[in-house]
């Protein structure tokens, strides 16, 4: 079975910065591509961005590119979001997940963890 870990939110002022972190468990990790994606309150979850399986090849929504970025570290069958330059427009709960099938590009799966607040105050 699938496990997702998310951990690293937090409350921070508004420009600050955070390190989300997302540990996987129950799949080989190194096959799948990863997505964070964030769901403020009132709103739908949304993308934020995503890596394939390898690492080479990352893709972010535009309200946070340039300020955002994601990586993994196979070895460690984790997946991270540094977050900078961050903004009140930012806070919402993150969670991460896996792409559906192995070695293909994204597409989402119904794997989901807890996920992290992150509040970003103004």
């Amino acid at each position: 079975q699938v496990q997702l870990v998310e951990s690293g939110g937090g409350l921070v002022q508004a420009g600050g910065s955070l390190r989300l972190s997302c540990a996987v468990s129950g799949r080989t990790f190194s096959r799948y591509a990863m997505a964070w994606f964030r769901q403020a309150p009132g709103k739908d979850r949304e993308f934020v961005a995503r890596i394939n399986w390898s690492g080479g090849s990352t893709i972010y929504a535009d309200s946070v590119k340039g300020r955002f970025a994601i990586s993994r570290d196979n070895a460690k069958n984790t997946v991270y979001l540094q977050m900078n330059s961050l903004k009140p427009e930012d806070t919402a709960v993150y969670y991460c997940n896996p792409g559906l099938k192995p070695y293909l590009a994204y597409s989402t799966s119904d794997y989901w963890g807890q996920g992290t607040q992150v509040t970003v105050s103004s």
